[in-house]
C-alpha cells in the first residue's frame, strides 16, 4: 500500500505507514547523464559532469563507477564529501559509490580508512565519524555515519530490534538477469561462508542442524517485489530482514535470476535448451557474468565490456527512528547511480 509523504525535514522525510513513492523517489524518469557524483545541495544528490577529482573518466561505458585505483586519499575524501546527502547534528548520510569497500586490510583505501579526514572536512574535528549502516563493497547507496557514540548505539539497537521483529528498515533496488517466477515473495535459506582457494564465498545449506548453526550457519530471510520487467530483466525491490555477506546476491541467484553485474555467484547457474538450473556451489568457481547476445545489444555492450559491468544493487531507502520513542520513523533516500539509471533506460524499465 502506498501513502504520500506528510512532511519533509531537511534531507530526512517523515513517513506515513506503508511504502511511499518508491518508484518516483528513485529519480529514474529522465534520461541519465553520463557522469560522476557531485552535489548542488546537501539535500539531493545530482549527477554532474565528470571531474578530475571524481576518478570517473567520461569515456567509460559505466558512468558513475568509482575508479578507486586512480584515487589518492585526498581525492577519495573529496568524492565522499561531494556524495553527502544530508548532515544534521551528529548524523551524516552519503551516497556510496559502487566499488568502494567499507572496511579492508591495513593500508587499503576504504571508507573506514578515510573517516578521520572526512570528519575534519565536514567540520567534525571534535568527534570522529563512525559507521552505523552501510552496503557492501560491490553495492552502492546509503551510508549512515554518526559522530556521537550514544546516537550510533541507539540506531544500532533500533536496527537490531527491527530485524528481530521482522520489520524491514533497508530497501534496495536491483536489476536481475531474468524475471522471477512470482511478482513478490520471501526467500528463506540457511547460508554459510566457505573458503575456496583463499576466497570466502557464500554457500546455501539445506536443513541445517543445531551443530551447523553453532558453527556459523545462519538462517537468512529477504522480501522481494518485482517493480518492472523488460528485455528479459526485472527491476526488483529487495528488503533483507537478516544480515549476511552476499545475502541478496545469493538469494536472487537461487531464484534463477542473478543480479546484473554479479561476477561472483551467477556462474552457479547452468542453461540447457533455454532452461536455467542450479549448479553445485562447491564445484563452481566465480567468473565474469555471461550475458546473451540480445541483452548485450540492449545494453550497448561488447562481451569484453560486460565483464566490467558493475553490480546493479543500490541501497535506496533507509528507515531510522524519529527523535522521540513514539515519533513516526523517518526515511533517508539516495538516488540511483548514473550507470544504473542508464541501464533502466536501455532495458525500457523507466517507462513502466
Amino acid at each position: 500500500m502506498r501513502t504520500s509523504l506528510i512532511q519533509k525535514m531537511g534531507g530526512f522525510r517523515i513517513l506515513g505507514r506503508g511504502t511511499s513513492g518508491w518508484w518516483r523517489a528513485l529519480g529514474a524518469h529522465g534520461p541519465p547523464k553520463e557522469s560522476g557524483y557531485s552535489t548542488k545541495s546537501r539535500n539531493q544528490l545530482q549527477p554532474q559532469g565528470s571531474s578530475k577529482r571524481s576518478g570517473v573518466p567520461r569515456d567509460q561505458p559505466f558512468p558513475g563507477v568509482l575508479q578507486l585505483k586512480n584515487l589518492s586519499r585526498e581525492e577519495l575524501v573529496d568524492v565522499l564529501r561531494e556524495a553527502v546527502v544530508d548532515q544534521k547534528g551528529p548524523l551524516v548520510t552519503l551516497n556510496k559509490p559502487q566499488g568502494l569497500p567499507v572496511t579492508g586490510k591495513s593500508g587499503e583505501l576504504t571508507l573506514l580508512s578515510v573517516l578521520p579526514e572526512l570528519s575534519q572536512s565536514l567540520g567534525l574535528s571534535e568527534q570522529e565519524l563512525h559507521i552505523v549502516q552501510a552496503p557492501g563493497k560491490e553495492a552502492s547507496g546509503l551510508v549512515l555515519l554518526s559522530s556521537c557514540p550514544q546516537t550510533a548505539s541507539r540506531l544500532q539497537k533500533f536496527f537490531t530490534h527491527s530485524r528481530k521483529t521482522q520489520r524491514p528498515t533497508a530497501t534496495y533496488c536491483a536489476i536481475t538477469n531474468g524475471i522471477p517466477a512470482t511478482a513478490e515473495g520471501k526467500i528463506e535459506v540457511a547460508l554459510r561462508l566457505e573458503c575456496f582457494d583463499g576466497v570466502n564465498l557464500v554457500v546455501p545449506v539445506k536443513s541445517p542442524s543445531r551443530k551447523d548453526i553453532l558453527e556459523g550457519v545462519k538462517r537468512t530471510l529477504s522480501h522481494f517485489r518485482v517493480m518492472a520487467t523488460g528485455s528479459g530483466c526485472a527491476l526488483v525491490q529487495l528488503q533483507p530482514l537478516t544480515v549476511f555477506p552476499g545475502q541478496l546476491q545469493v538469494h536472487m541467484m537461487l531464484q534463477l535470476c542473478p543480479l546484473l553485474g554479479d561476477h561472483t555467484y551467477s556462474a552457479r547457474l547452468g542453461t540447457v535448451l533455454g532452461q536455467r538450473f542450479l549448479l553445485s556451489a562447491q564445484s563452481t568457481k566465480p567468473q565474469s557474468q555471461v550475458l546473451d547476445e540480445a541483452l548485450l545489444r540492449c545494453l550497448h555492450l561488447t562481451p569484453s565490456q560486460s565483464s566490467q559491468l558493475p553490480l546493479h544493487l543500490h541501497l535506496h531507502r533507509l528507515l531510522f527512528p524519529g527523535p522521540g520513542p513514539r515519533d513516526t520513523p523517518m526515511e533517508l533516500l539516495a538516488p540511483l547511480p548514473p550507470y544504473f539509471s542508464r541501464t533502466l533506460q536501455y532495458l525500457g524499465l523507466c517507462q513502466q
